[in-house]
This record gives structure tokens, C-alpha cells and sequence, in this order.
């Protein structure tokens, strides 16, 4: 069946795009595109070279989810797999992530990134 439209990137609201997407370029390995001078900031991308995209978008009245919970639902999250999950959470808390006090299961874990946008690593086993 073919589709309407082909997806192109998913965007988080965030107080900083240039810091957020500094933190995601360091989790992903993906750089940080050019940014247009006439976005002055308001708008920051991380390109793969597969064309997946991560774009950051300013929201100055931004207020993080709250996890687990529906008061200030997530909404969306974003899922990293890893060869080890203690590797990776050694890495991504020192790159300014926060461990979600709330773990539902073992072979994945929640974490905030530094804007509150809950992400997780998943432990994938394909990978060793």
C-alpha cells in the first residue's frame, strides 16, 4: 500500500536546541547540521547518514513530561538500543542524562535528558 507521505524527522520542544542537540549528536554519534542563520537557534537538526533526523525546536514556556504519569504526559519518547546497558547508562548520565526514578522492565532502561524528555536504552542483543 502506498503511503501519503514519507516521513521525514521528529522534532522535540526544548528551552535550548543547540544544547539538546548537543546532547543527542554525543548519545546518536550524529552531527549537527548547519544551521540557517535566519532560524537564529529556534531550530537544530542531527542528520544520520541513513537520513534519519532529530530536530530540536525552541519552546521558551517548555515544561518537561512527567514519567511515569498522566498529569504531563511523555507523549513520545525515543529509544537507543546498546550492547550494555550499565556501558550505556555510565555514558549517558555523564553526557548530563538522569535516571528515571520508575524502572518497568530489565532489558531496557528510562532516562531524562537534560531538557526532561524521557529517552530509553534498550539492551539489544543482536548487537553482540
Amino acid at each position: 500500500m502506498a503511503g501519503i507521505a514519507r516521513f521525514s524527522l521528529v522534532a522535540l520542544d526544548c528551552p535550548d536546541p543547540t544544547a539538546l542537540a548537543g546532547f543527542y549528536s554525543a548519545v546518536t554519534g550524529w552531527p549537527i547540521a548547519e544551521e540557517d542563520p535566519e532560524d537564529d537557534g529556534e531550530w537544530v537538526e542531527l542528520r544520520s547518514a541513513t537520513g534519519a533526523t532529530i530536530a530540536f525546536q525552541l519552546a521558551p514556556g517548555h515544561r518537561p513530561p512527567v514519567w511515569p504519569g498522566d498529569d504531563h504526559p511523555q507523549q513520545l519518547h525515543l529509544d537507543f538500543d546498546v550492547m550494555d546497558l550499565d556501558v550505556g547508562e555510565e555514558q549517558v548520565l555523564a553526557l548530563g542524562a538522569r535516571k528515571a526514578e520508575f524502572q518497568p522492565g530489565e532489558t531496557f532502561r528510562v532516562y531524562l535528558d537534560p531538557a526532561g524528555h524521557p529517552f530509553c536504552l534498550v539492551l539489544d542483543k543482536s548487537m553482540r
